[in-house]
Parts: structure tokens; C-alpha cells; sequence
């Protein structure tokens, strides 16, 4: 009889745990409510009327896998490597209930988890930069499983990005984990608009005003028409004369990018002075009188060839005019006289050739020799005179004649030929003989002296 209460209960265990495996399996057996160890966690409370849920009977072993028959999205992790469940080493060899132990109450937190220690390098997000000093609420909300926390830039900062949407979503094109005003590693030129020179150096924000990245112009005009000091008359092309580096810095070179080389007084000028429309329709000449037809003091009398006499260093100090090509070569005195002393007026209409149609006031014998000058004087010099007594006259001068000013025989006022060339008639006051020997003075005298006589 000893052995009786335990070959009843021996019985008992065996008829309740038949008990147990008859019938549905919907219904919990009377055996695994009296060996369950305590309520279920409140995430797994719906599966607690049926223990097959999560356990195999005597195969503990199999326990896993009916974990990852539930948690389909941890075994997606496990078998790919990824996530905390498919990184970490003690998740990978260590049963599930070593770490999510259940039985506990429905309070008892189902998932064992010290934040203190966690190590985040074994999940997809490494904490790197701020985000290693961010709470983990920052991250993780309170209704959202740990795994399912975003992992992008915009999953978490949506309410951060200024950029209201128009740039890409992966704020880590431009941006660092430090903080969000670090900004590097951004590549301009693949927007096809490469930054060069200024431009390098200019804020986002001065040509993104007010956080706008799209459509923006390409073109120089386009952001800097207000700098424009040309008021667009010159034209949309700013790179045609600009550079990027300043606007100061003027690359246009106006003798071989146009069909006028600037030379002289036109290097001096401002451009606006030919150029006073817009460049992109206007036809300037290319000739003088096409610009300067007001500077023109010969009134368009002299043709409108301005470059036959005047070159670029000014009107009046580059004429190259060559007056030895018309009728009066210049020589002597007359290469000193500005042009104004004998074109008097300024179409510089042909002016008399003679010496007299110009020095008839300076002529000291009063057109008294004739109109002649260059009979007697040169073009170096009044005083510079040639004039041959003997050759060009009926009277040569011999003796004391020979030392004689003009004036003695010629009076001023009197012609030439009014001037006799008997002796009495210039030397009656000298006839000693006051008339008794006639007037033919020569018979006795000589030019050489009146003592001289030569009686015969």
C-alpha cells in the first residue's frame, strides 16, 4: 500500500495530461493551466489561451523557431545579416528567452534591454556625430518598435529641412552627422552649374534666396542684371567681356574681338561714348567722319577721308598731311607755318601760289618791284634776297654804285622804270659845273670817283 499514492498520482499526471491532449487545441488543457509558471507579458497576452502558441511539448528546442513564425520580420533580419537580431553575436546564438523571457506578469517588460551598455554599432544606424549624444526617445517613439525607427536623414528631421522639399531627400548628399550648418563633400558641378572664381566663394543662401534650388538662372544676366552698370545696353553676354573671378576684371580686347582696333585718343574714352545704345543691335561706322562729323571744321569740304590728314594721337597733333604732293610744296619758312597762316579758313580752299597773294602786307617796297618777290628773295627769310643788278636789269652797277642801298636810286613808291639811268639825273645837285658842260657826265667822270675826271 506504500507505493500507492504514487502509482495514483503517477495515474492522475497521465489521465490529466490526456485530458490535456484531447480535444481542440484551441482550448488550453486543465494540465498546462496548472503548469503554466505565470501570466503572459501584455504584448503576448491573446496567445496565452493556447500554449502550443509558443511551446512544443517536451522539445524545448523548438521554441525558435515558433518565436521567428511570429516574428517574421526578426527572421528576415537573422537570415540577412542585418539589424541588431542578424548582427549581434549573443542574438545569433543565444535562444530567444535568454533575453525576452515571458511568464512574468503583464507588466513585465518582455524585451531585457540595458540602454546604458547597448552597443548601436551592432544594429543598421551606427551613432556617429550628434546623433551619439541624442537621447534614445530622440529616435525611438514609444508606439514604434525599436527596428522599425527610421534610418534617413528626413525619416527624423523632416521638421529640420529648410529646404521645404525642392532638393533631394538625402540630406547626407551635403550634410554631416556634426551638426547641420557643416556642410561638405557637396558637388556643385553636378547641378551643371560649376562654381568658378567668385562664385566659390559666395553663401548658398546669396543666389538660393529663400531656400529656392529650382529653376534657378544660369545665365550671368540672370542674378546680376541689377550690377548691370551698362543698363543692359552691352547685352546679356556679361562673359563675352567679365569673368567669373571680379567684375573689375575686363578680358574684352577690342582690336581683335571687333573690326576697330583702338588706337590713340580711342584707348583714352569711355566705352559708352561710341557705344551709346545697345551693343547686341547697334551698327557703329567704322570710318572718322562716321563719329565725328560734328568735330569736322572743314565743314565736309575737304571729303570725309579724315585719315588722309589726321591720325588717332588728336586733330592737331597728328596731321599727316603732305603738302609737298600739291602745287606748293612747302619749303624754307613756310614748313613752320601752322596751316591756319595761309588757309585762312577752314575748308582750306586752294590759296594763291604767288609770294604776293600772302605777303602783300609784308611787301616794304609797297608793290613798287613788282609782284615778283621770288625774283629777288627765298622762302628762308626775307633778308635772305638774290637779286643780280647786272643780270636782271639794263643798268649794271659798277664803282662806287656797287656799295649803294636800293633806296639811293630807287625811292620807295617809285618802279624800276621810272628810274633813269643817266647820271645827271641822279647826281644834278652833285654838277659842280651846274650845266655848262651838259648833261652827259659820263664823258669825263668814272663810277669810281667824281675827282677822277678822264678829260680828253
Amino acid at each position: 500500500m506504500a507505493g500507492f499514492p504514487r502509482l495514483f498520482a503517477l495515474r492522475l499526471i497521465v489521465v490529466l495530461f490526456g485530458l490535456g491532449m484531447a480535444g481542440p487545441l484551441a482550448a488550453q488543457s486543465l494540465f498546462e493551466r496548472l503548469v503554466m509558471p505565470g501570466p503572459l507579458s501584455e504584448t503576448h497576452a491573446e496567445l496565452e489561451t493556447e500554449c502550443a502558441n509558443c511551446h512544443t511539448s517536451f522539445s524545448q528546442g523548438a521554441q525558435d523557431p515558433l518565436c521567428l513564425d511570429c516574428h517574421k520580420p526578426i527572421a528576415a533580419d537573422i537570415a540577412a545579416n542585418e539589424g541588431y537580431h542578424g548582427r549581434a553575436a549573443e542574438a545569433q546564438s543565444q535562444e530567444c528567452s535568454h533575453c525576452h523571457t515571458d511568464h512574468e506578469g503583464r507588466d513585465f517588460p518582455i524585451v531585457d534591454l540595458d540602454r546604458e551598455v547597448f552597443d548601436h554599432n551592432n544594429t543598421d544606424f551606427a551613432l556617429v556625430g550628434a546623433h551619439a549624444v541624442t537621447s534614445c526617445e530622440s529616435c525611438h517613439l514609444p508606439t514604434v518598435a525599436f527596428r522599425d525607427a527610421p534610418q534617413t536623414c528626413i525619416g527624423c528631421h523632416r521638421e529640420d529641412e529648410p529646404h521645404r522639399g525642392e532638393l533631394s531627400t538625402d540630406c547626407a548628399d551635403c550634410h554631416t552627422t556634426t551638426t547641420w550648418t557643416e556642410i561638405e563633400d557637396f558637388d556643385h558641378a553636378a547641378t551643371g552649374f560649376v562654381l568658378l572664381g567668385g562664385h566659390a566663394e559666395v553663401a548658398c543662401t546669396t543666389c538660393h534666396q529663400n531656400e529656392v534650388y529650382a529653376d534657378l538662372p544660369d545665365t550671368c544676366v540672370g542674378c546680376h542684371r541689377i550690377q548691370d552698370v551698362h543698363a543692359d545696353r552691352f547685352g546679356p553676354k556679361c562673359e563675352t567681356c567679365h569673368t567669373v573671378t571680379t567684375w573689375t576684371e575686363v578680358r574684352f580686347n577690342h582690336d581683335t574681338d571687333t573690326k576697330f582696333a583702338l588706337t590713340g585718343k580711342h584707348e583714352e574714352i569711355e566705352c559708352n561714348t561710341c557705344h551709346t545704345g545697345p551693343v547686341e543691335t547697334a551698327d557703329l561706322p567704322l570710318d572718322c567722319v562716321g563719329c565725328h562729323t560734328a568735330d569736322d571744321p572743314h565743314n565736309g569740304e575737304l571729303g570725309p577721308d579724315c585719315a588722309s590728314c589726321h591720325g588717332t594721337e588728336g586733330w592737331r597733333q597728328d596731321v599727316a598731311f603732305d603738302h609737298d604732293l600739291t602745287n606748293f610744296p612747302l619749303i624754307g619758312l613756310h614748313v613752320l607755318v601752322p596751316c591756319e597762316g595761309c588757309h585762312l579758313d577752314t575748308t582750306f580752299h586752294p590759296t594763291g601760289e604767288s609770294c604776293v597773294d600772302c605777303h602783300l602786307a609784308d611787301d616794304a617796297h609797297e608793290a613798287a618791284l613788282g609782284t615778283e618777290c621770288s625774283d629777288c628773295h627765298n622762302p628762308n627769310g626775307w633778308a635772305f634776297w638774290i637779286f643780280d643788278h647786272d643780270v636782271q636789269t639794263d643798268f649794271a652797277l659798277t664803282g662806287l654804285h656797287v656799295g649803294l642801298q636800293c633806296e639811293a636810286c630807287h625811292a620807295v613808291g617809285s618802279l624800276p622804270s621810272e628810274v633813269s639811268t643817266a647820271c645827271i639825273d641822279c647826281h644834278r645837285d652833285d654838277d659842280k659845273h651846274l650845266g655848262r658842260f651838259g648833261t652827259a657826265c659820263e664823258a669825263c667822270h668814272t663810277t669810281e670817283s667824281w675827282t677822277g675826271a678822264r678829260l680828253q
